[in-house]
């Protein structure tokens, strides 16, 4: 059962310092050895946050499940240098003898939403399993200044949790955490409508562009859409919860989750980052080592706006020019506008390719196949939609071709199933044309360079080149090439065609196209 507790009361980290970096951070004195973490702003010169500094927990004799005081809302002027002073309980009112934590006000700052056990009335109510659950409060400010009619999200539900909530800067949405069914992961975040009427919409799950199968917790949005949140389900995670940033008015879908990186986020969980009202300082909260205790509270300062990362599909298909026929096989490569290769495919047998690209950049494709000539095009990607490419490729008759810059013998490829270095039938006929090749210009010389794809140690790779260079020099010499003509080479993983280096999922077919024997000429002046 996907069972959380959305205050992370764990381990902690020392003050960093990265001008190198896109972000500065100092750990703040306001911390103490219990849990202090989840700043909101409320107004310009105070903040809230959560603290397991309360005496509430000794009072009571109750405790929280790790052996801290339970968590309570505490208030402080926030300066000028980020720290948080004359720190004070936030509301009796709202505090109970349970969880408090994760606060949002409106601009008129007299609404709050914040998280709390599922403890209404006095009572605690749980869910089927007896286990009681972190749910979603809201309160209006009285006359008398103090918090009154505390009540329950109409959402909540005693069987599973909603917490962390959000505004967006026109306040017509509310952002949250839960595990509600419709969930991807352990947790999620959700958005749902706010009306003027004070209703409220259906919940809405932001989906795989934001949610993962791990932890997404802790959201905030800033004035420009941009929506921070807390992960430990991506891939490129320091490790723990780490803060991503993502662009939501991207109609498109394009945006995808950026990791604000080093010294942001660590091994550890770093969560709920907020800026302060027209500045690109705020506060964050993290469990990394050499903290005050717990979590802590830290302070940072952005250097540059977060480069929010996008997707975008190119699609393509290969044809021949005159006849306009489908070429399936054509093999299509993508430069960067620093005309560097960096992904390879083959055409399907619809003759049809396709790229994923950033947005906003400049590239190449290149076409080519053997008996055509090659065919590019260059384009450059923006957010409006995916592009779609013709490639046509005149039909030649020639028996050599340049290939990065180098000019080879113009056949097929020789591949190698994975781990060998015998030669393929397929490969012997196309070795075979090497020889009639070399036959006409008996002056030719070539060289053997073989290589392997990335899925095994660097040197059994390369070992392995050499072995299957071996295999075509002998296979060459056995059909009467003489040695002295011959240069052969293994260059194991080093040179790949595509994208499939060490720990990239790629199909079979892209890490084939790496296992593979290329026939270089050495003196292009023998076959003038």
């Amino acid at each position: 059962m996907k069972k959380i507790t959305f205050i992370l009361l764990a381990l902690f980290v020392g003050v960093t310092n990265a001008q190198q970096f896109n972000y500065t951070i100092k750990r703040l004195d306001v911390n103490t050895k219990y849990s202090d973490f989840g700043v909101a702003y409320y107004g310009d010169k105070e903040a809230v946050f959560a603290s397991s500094r309360s005496p509430k927990s000794v009072k009571t004799g109750l405790w929280a499940n790790n052996r801290q005081p339970f968590l309570e809302l505490y208030k402080g002027t926030v300066l000028e240098n980020g720290e948080i002073e004359n720190v004070k309980r936030f509301s009796k009112k709202i505090s109970t003898k349970y969880h408090e934590s994760n606060v949002a006000f409106t601009k008129d700052l007299k609404t709050v939403y914040f998280s709390r056990n599922n403890y209404i009335k006095k009572k605690l109510r749980n869910d089927y399993e007896g286990m009681n659950l972190i749910q979603m409060y809201r309160a209006t400010i009285g006359e008398n200044g103090e918090w009154t009619n505390i009540i329950p999200m109409p959402f909540n539900d005693n069987n599973y949790q909603t917490g962390h909530p959000v505004l967006n800067k026109d306040e017509t949405k509310l952002y949250f955490t839960s595990d509600m069914p419709g969930s991807i992961g352990s947790t999620d975040i959700f958005v749902v409508d706010v009306f003027k009427d004070g209703t409220y919409g259906q919940p809405v799950n932001l989906g795989e562009r934001v949610n993962t199968v791990g932890k997404e917790m802790f959201p905030y949005i800033d004035n420009n859409d941009v929506l921070y949140f807390s992960s430990n389900g991506y891939r490129e995670g320091k490790g723990g919860l780490d803060i991503y940033a993502v662009k939501l008015s991207d109609s498109n879908n394009k945006m995808k989750a950026t990791n604000l990186g080093y010294p942001i986020n660590s091994n550890y969980d770093d969560f709920s980052l907020v800026f302060r009202n027209g500045k690109r300082e705020g506060h964050f909260s993290s469990n990394r080592k050499r903290g005050a205790g717990d979590d802590d509270i830290y302070y940072f300062k952005e250097i540059a706006p977060v480069r929010v990362e996008c997707d975008q599909v190119v699609n393509g298909v290969v044809k021949e020019r005159v006849t306009e026929a489908l070429l399936p096989g054509a093999k299509v490569d993508l430069y960067n506008s620093k005309g560097e290769i960096i992904d390879s495919v083959i055409a399907d047998s619809n003759a049809r390719f396709k790229f994923k690209v950033d947005c906003k950049e400049s590239y190449k494709v290149v076409g080519s196949k053997f008996d055509y000539t090659e065919d590019s095009e260059e384009f450059t990607t923006n957010l409006d939609e995916d592009l779609n490419l013709t490639l046509g490729l005149n039909l030649i008759e020639s028996e050599f071709v340049r290939v990065r810059g180098l000019l080879m013998v113009d056949i097929n490829p020789i591949y190698f199933d994975l781990d060998k270095s015998f030669i393929r039938p397929d490969a012997a006929i196309e070795i075979e044309k090497v020889v009639r090749i070399m036959r006409k210009y008996p002056e030719l010389k070539v060289k053997l360079a073989s290589h392997t794809d990335s899925r095994a140690p660097d040197a059994y790779n390369l070992s392995l080149s050499k072995r299957r260079a071996k295999s075509t020099l002998d296979w060459l010499i056995g059909r009467g090439v003489k040695a002295t003509r011959i240069e052969a080479d293994g260059y194991g993983e080093t040179q790949l065609v595509n994208k499939c280096a060490n720990n990239v999922e790629c199909s079979e077919a892209a890490h084939q196209l790496n296992r593979r024997t290329e026939f270089i000429i050495l003196n292009p002046e023998a076959i003038r």
